[in-house]
């Protein structure tokens, strides 16, 4: 299989972001499945964009969006992502919508078609931290694993398609005392696991 899989440049002042840091630190092939990895913008509109040239050229059986989450200590599975920017700070473009649809011809909601449940409990098993999430917040994270399911919705495509959101890695978090982080290699073999669990689950 193909397998797109993307994170996030930094913002909100971080240097780094641990999601492109651990997706770019993935192999280019996992168990014979070709692994692409792609760097968006944490801008609303303009990572969706990105994202759909992106599938459109390269027309992958699964992507994986996955973005930082400062503050939890798991891998968190994202199960629904909702049709709504709703943004505490600005994106890196100084974007700040308030309480606006994402897409006006779109559903209120839409859920990942990852196993997420499956690669729970893979990761329980290795043992890395994850647990299913219900919030993929109103922040540019909701905004793209909003956007991959209403572009996999839209044009019938057969795609799984999913969110994963990450912790902390070390150097983000030596001047915030008490503040939870993962190991960066802990998170890129949890992604690992994340791939081989979804094209393993047909």
């Amino acid at each position: 299989m193909k397998v797109l899989i993307t994170g996030f440049d930094p913002f909100d002042k971080e240097k780094v972001n641990p999601s492109w840091e651990a997706v770019n630190s993935l192999p280019n092939n996992i168990e014979g499945n070709e692994i692409i990895k792609l760097q968006l913008p944490t801008v609303f509109k303009k990572s969706a964009e990105k994202l759909f040239e992106n599938i459109k050229n390269l027309k992958p059986d699964v992507v994986i969006c996955v973005g930082q989450a400062g503050g939890r200590y798991e891998i968190s599975l994202e199960r629904v992502a909702i049709n709504i920017d709703d943004a505490r700070i600005k994106d890196n473009e100084g974007n700040q919508p308030i309480d606006e649809s994402i897409f006006s011809d779109g559903e209120n909601a839409y859920f990942s078609t990852l196993p997420i449940k499956a690669i729970r409990d893979e990761l329980k098993n290795i043992p890395i931290p994850a647990a299913v999430s219900n919030t993929a917040g109103t922040f540019v994270c909701n905004h793209i694993m909003y956007s991959l399911l209403y572009y996999i919705n839209k044009n019938n495509l057969n795609i799984k398609g999913g969110f994963i959101h990450v912790p902390y890695i070390i150097e983000q978090i030596l001047d915030k005392p008490n503040t939870a982080y993962m190991p960066k290699e802990m998170i890129v073999k949890a992604l690992e696991t994340v791939i081989k669990t979804t094209v393993n689950n047909n």
